[in-house]
């Protein structure tokens, strides 16, 4: 993927230019579509498909309002328009089957919706501010998402958290191996948040223990989930903020474990988190980063989508993070002590990276 180059004709270029600017609207259309029912029922109509009649007798929604919404479907290739010498009819695209069965595209689609879409109107606000304006659509005066996870109504909490474990944890089997090379008896496990990657870790090794260090919040759910998973006695949770730099980090871990948690924070914020796990650590403390970088990815949707995410951290997380490129990210680790010792790429079907760090002498 090329990104130095305008390889794109102008006639293209002016089409896309189009579909950003209606894309809110479509991206609501989308919505409807999916909780009416209408792109459900278009997919069970299969080949012979379904006219506006047919869909608004199916779900209850007037002609009119399933007739627009399909035409707008139809614009964007999520249905097929197939000629009928009476009423024409919609037949699901390759597109619509994406909205309708993928899993990452629904995790993605929540989570816009259900964290994103308000709060992004104050993005600008946001970058001007060096604020996340777009977090006051949840109420409360909360300074980052993070804090206001535990308080956020059930549909978005859930959203955000399928959202957030959907990509890393494909990742897990592969990167377990890895981790366990050197036979950790102890983890700490930084921003554990739910406990998939310390239930992981104890249902791969009997006898391993794991210290899930974060915010208040995110520990009560944790000790809640490895309590459900039977590892009460193995897994524990130390509620600590990472950037507090009196707040230290629990010592005597054979490896430090921290999966997508350093996307959260600036590279002066990283720098610093890295210098309170060195004064926590041994010398032979290994310490593991899981983060999908984008100029990592091998399909171009990967990279729109993490770059996209970007956007989130802006005007909803705590507008000085993002997704960071393979060189930023080791450089802002390096900075506070130690050597990246080896880098696993294209880790999982997200193209994840597993990055070994040791810290220096």
């Amino acid at each position: 993927m090329d990104y130095t180059i305008d390889k794109i004709r102008s006639i293209d270029a002016k089409f896309e230019a189009q579909k950003i600017s209606f894309s809110p609207l479509l991206f609501q259309a989308v919505r409807a579509l999916l909780d009416f029912g209408i792109l459900k029922a278009v997919s069970d109509a299969g080949e012979e498909g379904l006219t506006r009649s047919d869909a608004a007798q199916k779900t209850g929604v007037s002609p009119y309002g399933a007739g627009v919404l399909l035409e707008a479907a139809m614009a964007a290739h999520i249905v097929i328009l197939k000629p009928d010498p009476g009423e024409e009819r919609f037949v699901l695209g390759k597109t619509g089957y994406f909205l309708l069965e993928d899993d990452l595209t629904r995790a993605n689609f929540n989570f816009v919706n259900d964290i994103c879409y308000k709060g992004a109107f104050e993005l600008g606000e946001s970058i001007r501010s060096g604020k996340p304006r777009g977090l006051t659509v949840f109420g409360g005066k909360w300074d980052t998402i993070y804090q206001a996870l535990s308080s956020l109504p059930e549909k978005e909490k859930k959203s955000w958290f399928d959202f957030d474990n959907f990509y890393s944890d494909i990742g897990f089997p592969e990167a377990l191996p890895i981790v366990f090379a050197e036979k950790p008896k102890k983890i700490l496990d930084i921003g554990g948040n739910n406990a998939k990657w310390a239930i992981s870790c104890c249902r791969y090794d009997p006898d391993v223990e794991v210290i899930i260090a974060d915010l208040p919040g995110q520990t009560s759910l944790a000790e809640k989930n490895a309590a459900a998973a039977g590892f009460t006695g193995r897994i524990k949770a130390v509620p600590c903020d990472a950037l507090d730099k009196g707040d230290l980090f629990p010592p005597g871990a054979d490896a430090v474990w921290m999966s997508q948690f350093l996307d959260c924070f600036s590279p002066e914020e990283i720098t610093g988190i890295l210098e309170k796990i060195k004064k926590s650590s041994g010398e032979n403390t290994d310490v593991f980063v899981f983060e999908p970088l984008w100029d990592k990815q091998r399909f171009e949707a990967a990279v729109f989508s993490l770059l996209a995410t970007s956007l989130y951290f802006t005007c909803m997380a705590n507008d000085n993070s993002k997704m960071y490129r393979y060189g930023e990210l080791v450089t802002a680790i390096e900075k506070a002590g130690f050597t990246l010792s080896k880098a696993h790429h294209n880790i999982g079907m997200h193209d994840y990276s597993l990055l070994h760090f040791r810290r220096n002498p």
